[in-house]
């Protein structure tokens, strides 16, 4: 008996009981689904903790600072800072030559005078009467925080509603909920000042005179509302935005757009080390290089800890569904052994040998756990999208970054297929023995 013969026997025992087949092709559809849908959804979670742990940027982010370092640092994830000192080019330099560095992002910070758009406006509403709405907003005397936005994926950025300046742009900001509370807005809905303008002047101090100084004036367009912990400020820029500030308050020269850009002085660096377990390696090179830096390495350790036993737990309750499934598809082939005795001594008479009725059981088998692992696998991802998606309105509505399963691994899915063949396979083992075995004189004078 070839394999095409046994597959021929497989799907016509298959379509003789249809009812039995659907059921039990069933039940192993609905084990691999919860399987793979609390494999996807753990997987993602895990994630999106991390992430979050890390304010959306990668979990493997250092914060380093312009400053020397506490000798007890390294013992801690917050920042433990002692003289300042300068953060240049050259330092920048020594820290990527590092082993364990991926990539280095410079932050430069810089202190500026902000005007809101007035009372009265769509992003500042008020309930008063109507002469108070010309009355000038009060002025906002805060911290602009400049990076380099083309690598926002290195930076602990969280996208909350609009979208980022662009990379390049001297008249865009994003601002962070703060400055929504700073002018009495609702900070869960944070679209409301998208638009809106706000005027801005970088002081230049006069050095004999230190109550003295002039600004220099620009307007930038809010564009996006962000969560960040690239510093401490409400307003997001493009470095070069901080860099202009930066050479007018220390030359006072024009208005900054053709000036050349400083090559030193960053208030802080986003340092991203190759991978979570080299974070502490990475702080340590930083520290002897004689800088400050923080990263939430031990609360991640922490709390991958307790994310592996949900794992754990969650896998469990899958495999045991899908366990369950596959016993299934043994009792089914066990009630066909017992309705087929006839058909199996027939077939051994005119020349079948015990492993061409076992193939014939285990292609079953096969076929039942193909079907049914697709299926699930299938229904598995679209229970996990839909859950996701639930999970993603709410994680929104909280001001926090939404679930993406975007990155499911093709090789996720391929194992989940194959996992529940092999297991398929495993329960029918039982049966396909116990009809490989029955003699054919027993099975053609018992049926």
């Amino acid at each position: 008996m070839s394999w095409r013969d046994s597959l021929t026997l497989a799907i016509r025992s298959l379509r003789r009981r249809p009812g039995r087949t659907a059921l039990t092709v069933l039940a192993v559809t609905l084990g691999t689904g919860l399987l793979m849908a609390l494999g996807t959804i753990a997987g993602t979670a895990d994630t999106r903790v991390i992430s979050q742990l890390s304010k959306g940027g990668p979990a493997a982010a250092i914060k380093v600072a312009a400053a020397e370092p506490d000798p007890t640092q390294l013992a801690s994830d917050n920042l433990r800072v002692g003289k300042p000192k300068n953060l240049t080019d050259e330092a920048v330099r020594a820290i990527l030559r590092a082993p364990h560095v991926d990539s280095v992002v410079p932050i430069l910070a810089t202190r500026v005078l902000a005007i809101p758009p007035p009372r009265g406006s769509a992003a500042v509403p008020v309930s008063e009467a109507a002469e108070r709405r010309s009355r000038p907003p009060d002025p906002i005397f805060e911290t602009m925080v400049g990076a380099d936005l083309s690598r926002v994926h290195q930076l602990p950025i969280t996208l909350l509603a609009g979208r980022l300046p662009a990379a390049a742009s001297l008249t865009e900001v994003a601002v962070t909920q703060g400055y929504l509370d700073r002018l009495h807005l609702d900070v869960n809905k944070p679209a409301m000042v998208l638009g809106t303008d706000i005027e801005f002047a970088d002081p230049q101090f006069n050095s004999k005179d230190p109550v003295k100084y002039r600004g220099r004036w620009f307007r930038a367009r809010v564009v996006g509302v962000v969560a960040q912990e690239v510093g401490d400020g409400q307003f997001l820029v493009p470095i070069r935005q901080t860099q202009v500030a930066r050479v007018w308050s220390l030359q006072g020269e024009g208005d900054g757009g053709d000036l050349p850009l400083p090559t030193s002085a960053y208030t802080g660096l986003v340092v991203i080390a190759s991978s979570l377990d080299e974070v502490h390696t990475v702080r340590g090179e930083i520290t002897v290089l004689g800088y400050a830096t923080s990263a939430p390495e031990h609360l991640v350790a922490s709390v991958q800890k307790y994310l592996h036993v949900v794992d754990i737990v969650l896998g469990g309750i899958g495999t045991i569904a899908l366990v369950i499934a596959c016993l299934g598809i043994a009792n089914a082939l066990l009630a066909a052994v017992r309705e087929r005795r006839r058909e199996i001594g027939v077939l051994k008479a005119i020349g079948a040998r015990d492993r061409d009725i076992l193939r014939w059981f285990l292609v079953e088998a096969l076929a039942v756990g193909a079907v049914g692992g697709l299926l699930g696998t299938l229904l598995g991802v679209a229970v996990a999208e839909v859950v996701g998606s639930i999970v993603n309105g709410y994680l929104v509505a909280q001001g926090l970054e939404g679930v993406d399963l975007g990155g499911i691994s093709p090789l996720f899915l391929l194992a989940g297929i194959a996992g529940t063949i092999v297991l398929a396979l495993i329960a029918g083992v039982i049966p396909a023995l116990q009809a490989a075995r029955l003699p054919a004189r027993d099975a053609v004078g018992g049926a």
